[in-house]
């Protein structure tokens, strides 16, 4: 058996362009097109690409993309300055600081800064208290985007087994409410969870998000399960050079797996994706119109 391949590409390419095709529609009814402002802290060289494709992607869907950037060494005050004067601006609908911050910034007091009626990340407390609740919400961009890849290639996930392993405020703590939203029935592991593999095979859905590189293999795999690889882990090569791979070893799951996430090439393609969505979102929410 040879798992189904579940593609970002072509999944976030169809989300792209729905949201651009509605912020024509936006501005007939409000003058203006959506605003998302990125702000960057110092001079992390993956953060500077992130931030460059998202301006490049937002800018694609015809909305108005801002970066701010700031040096390493500003100081918190500074930053909490600048978030709380995008707060008050009105032509600003999405607010994302770019993580990491450096080491003396507290990041969770960022977080907490920013209004969460325009927070694209979905991270302030307000926002994951009501995805908690299962209210409407701005969704952490990356689960979003694992749920919508679940739903392309047709999952059911009422009355499904689902381990997440993973419990980041950024993946996994909302990627778990997200499925129990879908009436899943759902499992949040870890690193230093008991019998991992024996968790694995109980489950029809897997979601791994725990930094790990091909930490979960194929054989604790439960077999025509579903798997979605959110991790992003560079290692290296035979040749000194690197190479990206996920959490899940990939050749021996897609061996056992009905569907699987590739990486690169998956999950990490929605995440931008969904962050043109949230932003969208977030500016008919807080002008109360619906396109």
């Amino acid at each position: 058996m040879t798992a189904t391949l579940i593609e970002g590409k072509p999944i976030a390419a169809e989300i792209r362009a729905e949201v651009a095709a509605k912020v024509p529609l936006f501005q007939a009814r409000t003058g203006r097109v959506p605003g998302l402002t990125v702000v960057l802290v110092g001079d992390d060289p993956a953060s500077q690409v992130y931030v460059r494709n998202k301006g490049v992607l937002t800018r694609e869907a015809g909305m108005v993309s801002t970066e701010i950037k700031l040096p390493a060494e500003t100081s918190q005050a500074d930053l909490l300055g600048v978030v709380a004067r995008l707060n008050a601006d009105p032509l600003v609908d999405g607010i994302l600081v770019q993580m990491p911050l450096p080491g003396h910034i507290d990041t969770q007091r960022i977080i907490e800064a920013i209004d969460p009626a325009k927070d694209v990340d979905g991270l302030h407390p307000v926002n994951a208290g009501m995805l908690a609740q299962g209210m409407e919400a701005l969704v952490p961009c990356t689960p979003k985007g694992c749920m919508i890849m679940l739903e392309k290639v047709g999952v059911a996930l009422a009355g499904a087994n689902a381990l997440v392993i993973g419990r980041s405020i950024l993946v996994g703590r909302p990627m778990a409410a997200l499925l129990i939203g879908a009436s899943a029935t759902v499992t949040v592991a870890h690193s230093r969870s008991r019998d991992l593999p024996g968790l694995c095979a109980a489950a029809d859905i897997v979601v791994a998000a725990v930094g790990r590189p091909e930490m979960v293999r194929g054989e604790w795999l439960k077999r025509g399960a579903v798997v979605i690889d959110v991790g992003i882990n560079r290692i290296p090569r035979e040749d000194g050079k690197t190479r990206l791979v996920g959490d899940v070893h990939f050749a021996s799951a897609v061996e056992v797996a009905s569907a699987i996430t590739p990486v690169p090439g998956g999950v990490g393609l929605m995440t931008t994706a969904c962050l043109l969505g949230n932003t969208l979102t977030a500016a008919c929410r807080r002008l109360g119109i619906t396109l």
